[in-house]
């Protein structure tokens, strides 16, 4: 698993000593409006967060820079709509499942990860929680697995699609649990059903759990992230929760088509750092409920290809049958 980490960093580092070395000439960009796409709805962290983004860009380029919602289909949409532009002025801000979970999921896809997509810019961490209905009476992560072993296929249970679900399949399996997946096809109700009991566990962004907790129908016993949410420092992360195999990073931030022009994609990273380092900035994400990260391209492609080593051993052992 750490060659296969270390050949696809060393093949993106390559690619990025390239795209980022100095222009022979300096390149007149943006011409035009800039389209930066989300695979996601409206009003989410993420959504919000390439919102004020796209302002400070806007402000630094001198050019419009709108956001195009294209949700569905695990990014497939975006990423398709990306590589169909061609143009130069089209970006994609997303979640790193793009390249680490959907080969996993789709036999075929219209992209290949490695040869299509080049990641240059990551600005924030998403924080995922374990959240246990208060009718379990499970106060931490330690005690909802001993429910769980105690009550065999009685928990009923969801995840959001991704890193949260293979995190709880990943739990399912490291602490020998029988539960019950509960499937939603939008995941608005799970969170209804967790209220009011009848899912007794999910696992989501805690921005989305937090009202349940502040109602005292769920409890918040762990974050998947290395570190606590600043705007949430009560909750645990899950290694402080004695589980630090289910620590997963999911920085999310920006990609390019492989052919974007070299001078152009080192714009963008430069611009997107210097905004990302700014206080008031990051201050912004995490009043928005989410980490800001100012990574390098390189440790941006390591954290992606880390994820993506973690969660196909997860699926090789969990939902594969080979």
């Amino acid at each position: 698993m750490g060659s296969y980490i270390s050949r696809f960093v060393v093949a993106l580092t390559g690619l990025f000593l390239v795209a980022l070395a100095p222009p022979a000439r300096a390149e007149v960009w943006p011409e035009r409006t800039v389209r930066i796409l989300v695979p996601l709805p409206p009003g989410g962290p993420t959504d919000a967060a390439a919102r004020r983004l796209a302002e400070k860009l806007a402000e630094r380029w001198g050019r419009a820079v709108i956001i195009e919602n294209k949700q569905g289909a695990d990014g497939i949409l975006a990423v398709s709509a990306l590589l169909g532009a061609r143009d130069n002025h089209t970006l994609l801000f997303s979640f790193p499942g793009i390249i680490s979970i959907n080969p996993l999921l789709h036999e075929k896809l219209p992209y290949d990860p490695d040869r299509d997509l080049v990641p240059i810019a990551p600005v924030l961490d998403n924080f995922i929680g374990f959240a246990a209905s208060a009718s379990t009476g499970a106060a931490t992560l330690s005690e909802l697995v001993s429910i769980a072993q105690e009550n065999p296929g009685k928990i009923n249970w969801s995840a959001l699609p991704g890193v949260p679900n293979y995190v709880f399949l990943a739990l399912l399996k490291n602490a020998k649990l029988e539960a019950t997946r509960i499937a939603y096809r939008d995941f608005s109700p799970a969170y209804q059903d967790l209220h009011e009991g009848r899912l007794q566990v999910v696992v989501a962004g805690i921005t989305n759990l937090i009202p349940h907790r502040e109602k005292g129908t769920a409890k918040i016993l762990a974050v998947v992230n290395r570190e606590r949410a600043a705007f949430a420092p009560e909750i645990p992360t899950v290694a402080e929760a004695g589980f630090p195999e289910l620590t997963f990073d999911s920085p999310v931030g920006f990609y390019a088509p492989r052919d974007m022009a070299p001078s152009v994609v080192a714009r963008i990273s430069a611009d997107v750092r210097a905004i990302t380092a700014e206080p008031a900035f990051r201050q912004q994400l995490i009043n928005g409920g989410v980490s800001p990260r100012n990574d390098t391209p390189e440790q941006f492609a390591a954290a992606i290809a880390a994820q993506r080593a973690k969660i196909t051993a997860i699926h090789r052992s969990t939902v594969t049958k080979d």
